[in-house]
């Protein structure tokens, strides 16, 4: 009974409800319900995984939409009132997908349009603003990008009234409402997007762009305390986005996850090895059980850490899948080589917790960490060497099935391969060794005095 009652979801319970409760306030019909079940239903039969998109996040920016519409018009207030642009622009920013907030906008203006007296004009309103406003704000990094979202959409409302009339001009108030509508529709789309990020567990561009300040406190710290692991964040990070833009995937999410991927360590630094300046590993007077404990739990300490600072919830996959189940390797031959013939050491033991990587993403932050920290061990690192080891690794982590349960084809790992190939070519290129100053000098003074066609003053050297 108690595992029934965790499997049934209040939240949606509760908002399809009010559904029902406004449609019956409303008096529209009751297909509304319907309708957000086939739409969901398409999404998935699309293929569409979308993050974070589920029913009940639909019925609740459809509620919102709906709700203010109802209102506006149960006021006696003109239509033009009413934010045509504010749901599309919320819903292409929450979840980045075009065909979705068309999808939206649809479904609303038809049932706000059922309870007007002009329900053609209200349609041809909400679908026409609805496609501008979401192409201007797709993939948006900047809130200035909003803001000309609305003034842009708010020129094409009053366009959208000419047309319908005819291109016959009317009171002058009218267009000042259309256009103060598309403005004030922005500016709200940029009051409630916090709102929402934190209710559907999500990020979008703008908030990421925010956390890829270098002043956030995290970073500071990892600064001042894990230079090493702060460093190795960033090539991390330039891996990561490079190689995810090749696929197609979200390029910023992956920059910014990789950024914060290890923020765990700040709690033992000391003890990875990046953070080690000529010192004696930490890990000599420590068993490799115990090593083993300490290098596997910056993944929870850093899980805690994110909840502490508040990072949004996307972020926090990067920090708990970025080394999926796979095997400590290192601590788990060393225990193979101390072990007592009495005792059994078991490689569950040494895999870390997971889960594995669920998305494209944060997959390629787990292969981007794992060729970065092998290319560091590298002796030589020439160019076939640097190929070699980007294949082995990335073919290691397919056969662990570390991913498994990504979306990543064939086709994208080679493509991240090429990329990996490429960018860690151009970090550790041979550089050329230039002589040191003094021999320079020496050399010179020599072919001087060997040529006595030189003249005391060609013999001097610069100092």
């Amino acid at each position: 009974m108690i595992k029934l009652a965790e499997k049934i979801n209040y939240k949606l319970i509760i908002i399809l409800a009010l559904i029902v409760i406004f449609s019956a306030i409303a008096r529209i019909n009751l297909a509304i319900a319907l309708f957000l079940a086939v739409l969901y239903s398409y999404l998935k039969l699309r293929g569409l995984n979308i993050k974070n998109c589920n029913l009940l996040n639909l019925s609740l920016l459809f509620l919102v939409f709906c709700a203010a519409g109802y209102f506006i018009i149960k006021q006696g207030l003109p239509i033009y009132y009413i934010p045509f642009a504010a749901v599309p622009m919320l819903t292409t920013l929450l979840f980045n997908n075009l065909e979705l907030s068309l999808l939206i906008t649809l479904g609303s203006s038809v049932s706000i349009a059922s309870f007007s007296v002009n329900p053609l004009e209200i349609i041809l309103f909400s679908l026409i603003n609805g496609l501008v406003s979401s192409v201007l704000v797709l993939g948006a990094r900047k809130r200035n990008t909003v803001i000309r979202a609305g003034i842009v959409t708010a020129c094409f409302q009053i366009l959208t009234l000419l047309l319908i009339e005819h291109l016959w001009v009317g009171p002058p108030e009218r267009y000042l409402a259309l256009f103060l509508n598309g403005i004030i529709s922005s500016i709200i789309v940029l009051g409630v997007l916090p709102v929402f990020e934190y209710l559907f567990n999500t990020a979008t561009n703008i908030s990421l762009l925010e956390l890829a300040d270098f002043h956030h406190p995290l970073l500071q710290r990892l600064v001042q305390e894990a230079p090493g692991t702060y460093h190795h964040s960033l090539i991390v990070g330039n891996l990561s986005e490079t190689a995810c833009r090749a696929i197609g995937a979200n390029a910023l999410l992956a920059r910014i996850g990789a950024y914060y991927h290890d923020i765990g360590k700040l709690q033992k630094p000391e003890y990875f090895s990046e953070n080690q300046f000529r010192e004696l590993s930490k890990h000599g007077n420590l068993s490799p059980s115990m090593s083993k404990l300490v290098i596997m739990n910056h993944v929870k300490e850093g899980i805690e850490l994110a909840k502490k600072y508040r990072l949004n919830p996307p972020l926090i996959d990067f920090i708990q899948q970025h080394h999926g189940n796979s095997l400590v390797y290192y601590f788990y031959r060393k225990a193979l080589e101390s072990i007592e013939e009495d005792q059994d050491v078991k490689e569950e033991g040494f895999r870390y917790p997971g889960p594995k990587p669920n998305s494209k993403e944060t997959a390629v932050v787990l292969l981007a960490d794992s060729v970065e920290a092998a290319g560091r061990a590298l002796r030589d690192p020439a160019p076939a060497k640097i190929e070699e080891l980007v294949h082995k690794v990335i073919n290691n982590k397919f056969i662990d099935g570390q991913l498994d349960e990504c979306e990543l084809t064939l086709k994208d790992l080679e493509k991240i391969s090429v990329v990996f190939i490429r960018l860690l070519c151009g970090i550790y290129h041979n550089r050329t060794n230039y002589p040191e100053s003094e021999r320079i000098e020496n050399n010179h003074k020599k072919s001087s005095k060997k040529d006595p066609h030189l003249s005391d003053k060609d013999k001097k050297v610069n100092p």
